[in-house]
């Protein structure tokens, strides 16, 4: 063998066989992954739920809530969303309140019931007002429920 030969450089490409081999090894990772997300997406969703039907609204909640209020009327505005919660953890899926019938309070269960019944006892004897409205609507449907206390000065 010529000495010229050895000193080329070889060009190596990989066969499609290999190249489509990588291709599956790149796709199981990521599926790996996406099954990670999900499961750590399910296991946060799974404690939100156990932890909106089963424990009570502490102080840590009303804190923030409290903290809300404050901000928006520093900010000059007379309402603030103080607690936001899926539409399928009303008994109706949310339906009474899009519609805004006046019975909307008894299909609420978990912390939105206790935060409606602490509204009831301690908010509005001082004058304050509660407004539940679907805040988002994914495919067409209820989504997301939002309180709203509401402290504008009544009109009249």
């Amino acid at each position: 063998m010529a000495e010229s030969e050895t000193s080329k450089p070889q060009h190596t490409m990989l066969g499609a066989e290999e190249l489509r081999q990588k291709a599956l090894e790149l796709q199981l990772v990521e599926m790996q992954r996406d099954d990670k997300v999900k499961e750590r997406e399910a296991k946060k969703h799974a404690e939100f739920v156990d932890d909106f039907f089963r424990k009570h609204v502490g102080d840590k909640e009303r804190d923030i809530i409290r903290r809300v209020v404050m901000k928006a009327a520093a900010d000059g505005k007379s309402e603030a969303m103080v607690y936001s919660f899926p539409s399928s953890f009303c008994t109706d899926s949310g339906r009474a309140i899009n519609s805004a019938r006046p019975d909307w309070p008894a299909t609420l269960q978990g912390k939105a019931k206790e935060l409606y019944d602490l509204f009831v006892e301690v908010a509005r004897p001082h004058g304050y007002k509660l407004k539940a409205m679907v805040i988002s609507f994914p495919g067409g449907m209820p989504g997301d429920i939002g309180f709203f206390l509401n402290w504008e000065a009544p009109v009249g």
